[in-house]
């Protein structure tokens, strides 16, 4: 990944993903936040397509990734404005300024 400053996630904190990316559907996707209170950042998807659905994303511990979502943790290090997808083959990592922009 490159000369990317790393942004360590920590046991207690949570990303927020959806059941798609727990059921394993791929490809999966994920994009960084700045970190608020006890939360990474993170959002994590799993398909083409990202839900408007206000009930889309659910917290989870960083803790439960290994078992629940293994693809997504070796992108967890990568600082708030990054994104990913990947299959578990293919992976694409970028940096993206809108992450920051405040609706």
């Amino acid at each position: 990944m490159g000369c990317v400053e790393v942004r360590e996630c920590h046991v207690g904190e949570k990303v927020d993903i959806s059941q798609s990316a727990l059921d394993g559907i791929l490809p999966l996707n994920g994009l960084r936040h700045p970190k608020e209170n006890d939360t990474t950042g993170w959002y994590i998807w799993g398909g083409e397509q990202l839900s408007e659905d206000e009930d889309y994303f659910k917290p989870l511990h960083t803790a439960h990734l290994e078992l629940k979502c293994t693809l997504a943790l070796k992108f967890l290090s990568l600082p708030p404005g990054w994104r990913f997808l990947t299959d578990g083959t293919y992976e694409d990592v970028w940096f993206d300024a809108n992450l920051f922009v405040t609706i």
